[in-house]
């Protein structure tokens, strides 16, 4: 007959669960006994016991009512005793509701009879006192305390008798909880050995192929393909043994075929590393160099076979690119080529050359912190190119500046003397002229200022300055323009904002260009916003407006020279202020970024630092 392991594991089990199932149905039997057995005493003589006990206190409290009356507060005394016969009457009621006990009955009826006396005693002592109060006195000790004493007692018997009843309920439930405990233990104690058999027996059966599977496995990860597990069984476990020496053997034969391929693509990952045209460095998750080509080997001047093994600031000592390797191995994100911002500057003897780097991540199998891959890019000549750019356009601008001053200076001489002379179309083009001179002007102004600050040479004055001065000398020059617009403008600076380090003309030149170009977005009595707060060791300053806004696909570009957004109102700038201003806040160490929604305004933000 065929069983298979399931159909072992729940008999097993399911042999276990009838014994639960037995111990269960036995204890709730035992716990209904002795619930019975508590609820017993509660029930029966509990009730009685406080209607006893509630009795005797009340007969005190009419007793002491007498004390009252002959302190000559009769009307207080008799409404004392009054309501206190209320309660008396009402728990005599209910001791008689609940007689349990053999006797109770015949006392309760003596305690009934014997109260209803002495009720009518006090009324006659109530007669007596109101004519006499000496007689009174002795009508008390001799006929009323007597009878208040009779009363007293057999309340005090009603109690004693539930009282022994419940030691009696108590006993027998303490017989019943002791009897269910060695019951329980030893029904217990038998369910826990049969279980236990079970159990071992059960998990001997399943545990011992399995641990043969455990050994087989240990084997083939540590390379032995030869191993093969005994099928001794015809249930699940007897399959896996099956399909686990079917896998061995495929394994096997991966094993002899993989091993050839591995080695080919080794050869065939170093002949790429080796022929690429780019350095590369190849270091592991203790940055340790597990590779480096013959190219990037020239760049730091080290032979790439000494260099395996080592760390890699033995070979390349650069903290700022060492830092970015730390930075990606820990979040596991790559870092893109920047040809602004990671670039490598060596001297390899035959001038200065230039390499811009990208790092990426990649695990290894034996390691739990991933390496990374460097990647050096030469960029030697697009920055001879650029510096060459910027050398031309600064002369040019220098040489265009002298003509184009003589063109303006000359053009607004005509207009003030052959004004007269001309009809109004010649005046017009002589107007146009004479605009368009003073735009190349300040266009040429703008390369020749844009070209010094690139190539370094422009003088900056650092000082310590408020903020709020800066934004009300900006705000200044500008007033006519945003009077005329109604633009409504609010200054926002927190009282106790740091002065900045930083060239006030410069700061202010940002300042003047990012409101300018604000007014020139807003609509008639729109409003703008300069703002100011402390980040860090930075001062953030914001100019925030509520114009049109600039389209997504121009706010990536927005920085860089000659870009103007189409359609947008006056174009007539350079498209040079905002990339002037750029370079203006990098070299004072800061950043610059917009955030805008076409429609909903912009904000231009830049960071300055705080000393």
């Amino acid at each position: 007959m065929f069983w298979s392991l399931r159909k072992k594991i729940l008999l097993g089990y399911g042999l276990i669960l009838l014994l639960l199932l037995v111990v269960f149905i036995w204890a709730l039997s035992e716990l209904q006994s002795l619930g019975e057995a508590g609820d017993a005493i509660l029930k029966k003589n509990y009730r009685s016991i406080i209607a006893a006990e509630t009795m005797i206190d009340a007969l005190g409290m009419q007793n002491n009512a007498f004390l009252l009356v002959t302190q000559g507060s009769e009307q207080a005394g008799i409404q004392d005793f009054n309501r206190n016969e209320s309660v008396f009457l009402q728990w005599l009621s209910r001791a008689k509701d609940n007689i349990t006990e053999k006797g109770e009955k015949e006392l309760i009826q003596q305690i009934d009879e014997k109260y209803v006396t002495y009720l009518s005693k006090f009324a006659q002592l109530i007669e007596i006192h109101l004519t006499s109060q000496s007689q009174s006195a002795i009508f008390y000790r001799d006929t009323l305390l007597p009878q208040f004493q009779t009363v007293h007692e057999k309340c005090d018997s009603l109690r004693i008798i539930n009282e022994k009843a419940m030691y009696r309920a108590s006993a027998h439930a303490r017989e019943v909880a002791d009897r269910s405990i060695v019951s329980l233990l030893a029904i217990g104690m038998s369910a826990l050995g049969i279980g236990l058999i079970f159990s071992f027996v059960l998990s001997a059966l399943i545990t011992r192929p399995v641990k043969r599977m455990i050994t087989a496995v240990k084997k083939v990860s540590e390379g032995d393909y030869s191993i093969t597990l005994p099928v001794d069984a015809s249930d699940e476990i007897g399959f896996l043994s099956e399909e686990f020496n079917e896998m061995v053997r495929s394994l096997k034969g991966f094993h002899d075929l993989n091993i050839r391929k591995i080695l080919a693509e080794k050869q065939k990952s170093e002949a790429v590393i080796l022929g690429i045209i780019d350095g590369i460095i190849v270091v592991d998750g203790e940055f340790k160099i597990i590779n480096i080509n013959p190219l990037a080997g020239d760049i730091f001047n080290v032979e790439p076979e000494k260099s395996l093994g080592k760390h890699f600031l033995e070979i390349v000592k650069d903290e700022k690119l060492f830092k970015y390797l730390g930075h990606v191995q820990k979040t596991e994100l790559p870092l893109l080529f920047d040809e602004e911002k990671n670039v490598i500057t060596v001297n390899l003897g035959r001038g200065i050359s230039y390499y811009a780097y990208s790092i990426t991540p990649f695990y290894l199998e034996e390691e739990n912190r991933p390496g990374v891959v460097i990647l050096l890019h030469d960029i030697t000549q697009l920055k001879e190119l650029d510096r060459l750019k910027s050398e031309f356009v600064m002369m040019a601008s220098h040489e265009l500046r002298t003509p184009l001053t003589s063109i303006g200076m000359s053009i607004d001489l005509l207009r003030e003397k052959a004004a007269l002379k001309l009809n109004e179309k010649e005046n017009e083009l002589l107007s146009i002229a004479f605009e368009e001179s003073q735009r190349l002007r300040a266009l040429v102004n703008d390369l020749l200022d844009l070209s010094k600050i690139e190539a370094g040479k422009i003088e900056m004055e650092f000082i310590s300055v408020p903020v709020r001065a800066l934004f009300e000398k900006a705000v200044s020059p500008l007033k006519t323009q945003i009077e005329e617009r109604s633009t409504e403008l609010s200054i926002s600076v927190p009282e106790d904002m740091p002065d900045i380090k930083a060239d006030p003309g410069k700061i202010i030149w940002i300042l003047v260009n990012l409101i300018a170009n604000a007014l020139r977005y807003i609509d008639k009595g729109g409003h703008i916003s300069l703002l100011a707060e402390k980040i860090g060791s930075f001062a953030q300053i914001s100019v925030k407006d509520d114009g049109i806004g600039i389209p997504y696909d121009y706010q990536s570009r927005i920085f860089e020279k000659f870009v103007q957004v189409k359609g947008a109102r006056d174009e007539g700038g350079s498209g040079l202020g905002l990339a002037i201003s750029k370079e203006i806040v990098r070299a004072h160490g800061g950043a610059i970024w917009v955030e805008s929604e076409p429609g909903k305004g912009s904000t231009f933000t830049f960071t300055i630092p705080l000393y």
